[in-house]
């Protein structure tokens, strides 16, 4: 059956985002342990993950867990960001242009309160596809079934005529699940050369 649409990842895919270990930096500055910042910081994450919180909460949740001052919350979010937002796969956003018209385009992503605007802001992937569906504004996180859904009713594609990108294996699945061809995203080479063989390029 013929590919109609074809869908991408953000993190790792789209943005490269390396670790940059700004946790660690933290540590010292904050007064604590590896796995107490982690400990702390999950459930504030987990929730924006989502949508369960909005960001000016996450931010009130992260100055009241390490009683931050307004300069020290702002510096801390600023890293936070900064890792998320990793830098343009330039060469993967050109190919992902270059889709449209003869394919529909979307872009499905685990993300996090604030992502879209900070996204628009720094990339324009709005600009770059049809749909952008994003985790925090759904209220679930990929595997679950019910992200790669919207992703196909927005496009108004079944999934068995899309094709996702992922450099999670557990997101490969669960797209696979869903009914989706799905390929696991590992370098641009490898990832263009796939989608080429599947789209008939």
């Amino acid at each position: 059956m013929a590919i109609e649409a074809v869908i991408f990842d953000i993190g790792g895919v789209l943005e490269l985002t390396p670790p940059t270990r700004w946790q660690e930096r933290w540590l010292g500055r904050l007064g604590v342990g590896p796995e107490e910042l982690e400990a702390r910081l999950d459930p504030i994450f987990r929730g924006g993950s989502v949508g369960a919180i909005a960001l000016s909460e996450v931010e009130e949740s992260v100055a009241g867990a390490f009683t931050l001052d307004e300069i020290d919350l702002e510096n801390f979010m600023d890293d936070l960001w900064s890792e998320y937002l990793g830098t343009l796969n330039r060469p993967l956003v050109d190919y992902f242009a270059r889709l449209r018209p003869a394919y529909r385009t979307a872009i499905l992503s685990n993300s996090f309160v604030g992502a879209r605007e900070r996204e628009r802001e720094v990339y324009g992937f709005e600009q770059l596809c049809d749909v952008v569906v994003y985790s925090h504004e759904e209220g679930f996180l990929k595997p679950d079934g019910r992200l790669y859904r919207v992703a196909c009713d927005r496009l108004r594609v079944s999934p068995d005529r899309c094709v996702f990108l992922d450099d999670a294996e557990i997101c490969v699945e669960g797209a696979r699940a869903a009914g989706m061809h799905a390929i696991r995203f590992t370098d641009n080479a490898q990832a263009m050369r796939e989608l080429d063989r599947l789209l008939g390029v």
